[in-house]
């Protein structure tokens, strides 16, 4: 079969636009569209980009319908602003259909069983479709989960759904360390935090009933300091999480730590959870450079002494201080077969290293058996559009939620300017 170049104009000034026919498992019954230098995206081979949508304000989580619309999840806290509904209505590949609504801001979004779930930073509702994947009531959402807690430090309540009528929720710990005096140079750790007892973990609830507290919930697992991105692994059937590593080393404690040390620790980490699992925050941090779990300097620690015995390993440890915000296990069948059942990761970038940031991408894991089975790579890049970026304020984009579409495809979206990307493959 031969494959077909169609180049379309995009305006006067003669900007070209790629169209790719190609399919599911190399057919031709869809199209790849691309923009003009992938949409400023660098990508691996056969892979294209297209801005699908901008200007959409802070976009955050993201959920594709059968049917190709979107939910992306607005953190706004304008009235009527929370969802966003892109529907492609001309068929170009751009969804010049947007509409909005919702009342309450926050970053989680998920599509199951027939329901849009969506989240604020102190509840989860859920809203029924029809058979067009369509909201049916989005006026009177049904609230499913209430009263958590927001103490507007790692508020966001990210969530994700297994096939067993389960919803798991992020609950981040409203401090860096736990210390008497949060982020206070030098500050001794809250022996037994206490935050622990309602944060720092993941909460599991029934995705069916109303009203629940944390009294109707479980705490599935412990340790978490915030998880933003996180997936249910069908090929496991376990969850993953990614953690966002803690601040300050050296800033809090240059007695131990240099500032390169500092810039370099710890970890940001992916977690296979099971149920009652402990991944040890405020206690202990991965040092991704030894490959050891170490006893945090707010309860002992020096840099050198390990801890956590009891606490859980990371089955990957990427380098700090990158704000891991979405994580996918690619199912579809359009990308190359290393991509089947293995996971993107979208690394919003970080703030806090001295003398250049990192992040700003999007990652891949190779994953085999339910486990990752080779090392992580970059995906997508390009995101900040600044080669050395300094600030995170200097970047244009930053990516934070991840979905694949029907068709194979994948979605990154952007919560700075509000841009989602689709990025499909062809050969």
């Amino acid at each position: 079969m031969k494959t077909k170049v169609i180049f379309l104009g995009l305006s006067l000034l003669g900007l070209m636009s790629e169209s790719f026919a190609i399919g599911k498992s190399g057919d031709s019954s869809r199209h790849v569209v691309a923009d003009p230098g992938n949409a400023g995206l660098k990508l691996p081979a056969g892979f294209h980009a297209q801005a699908i949508a901008e200007n959409l304000g802070g976009a955050r989580h993201i959920a594709v319908t059968r049917k190709g619309d979107i939910y992306v999840k607005i953190q706004s806290g304008k009235p009527g602003k929370a969802i966003a509904v892109l529907h492609d209505s001309d068929g170009d590949g751009k969804m010049d259909d947007i509409k909005t609504f919702g009342t309450y801001r926050g970053t989680g979004i998920a599509i199951k069983d027939g329901y849009l779930y969506a989240s604020s930073d102190e509840e989860v509702f859920r809203y029924k479709l029809n058979d067009q994947y369509q909201v049916q009531n989005q006026d009177q959402p049904e609230k499913i989960i209430t009263g958590l807690i927001n103490r507007h430090q790692h508020e966001s309540k990210s969530i994700a759904l297994d096939n067993s009528g389960n919803i798991y929720v992020n609950i981040g710990a409203y401090s860096n360390s736990c210390q008497e005096k949060d982020r206070a140079k030098g500050a001794k750790g809250i022996q037994g935090c206490p935050i622990r007892d309602s944060a720092a973990g993941i909460w599991q609830f029934r995705a069916d009933k109303a009203n629940q507290t944390y009294g109707d919930g479980t705490r599935y697992a412990s340790g978490l300091r915030n998880v933003v991105g996180l997936d249910w692994n069908t090929e496991s059937n376990h969850l993953f999480v990614m953690q966002h590593g803690r601040d300050g080393l050296y800033d809090m404690f240059p007695e131990y730590y240099s500032l390169q040390q500092g810039n370099e620790l710890p970890a940001e980490c992916m977690y296979k959870l099971n149920k009652g699992d402990d991944a040890g925050w405020p206690y202990i941090y991965y040092d991704g450079l030894q490959n050891k779990k170490m006893l945090a300097p707010e309860y002992g620690g020096d840099g050198k002494k390990k801890g956590g015995e009891n606490a859980i390993d990371p089955v990957v440890a990427f380098p700090a201080h990158m704000a891991p915000n979405g994580l996918l296990f690619y199912t579809g069948n359009q990308f190359p077969e290393k991509y089947k059942n293995g996971a993107f990761v979208a690394f919003h970038g970080s703030w806090n290293r001295q003398k250049g940031q990192k992040g700003y991408f999007v990652a891949f894991v190779p994953f085999k058996n339910g486990m990752p089975s080779g090392k992580w790579e970059i995906f997508a890049d390009g995101f900040a559009g600044v080669p050395d970026i300094q600030s995170p304020g200097q970047a244009q984009h930053r990516p934070c939620g991840l979905a694949q579409g029907p068709d194979g495809s994948l979605y990154v979206t952007d919560d700075v300017k509000g841009t989602v990307y689709k990025i499909s493959y062809s050969k």
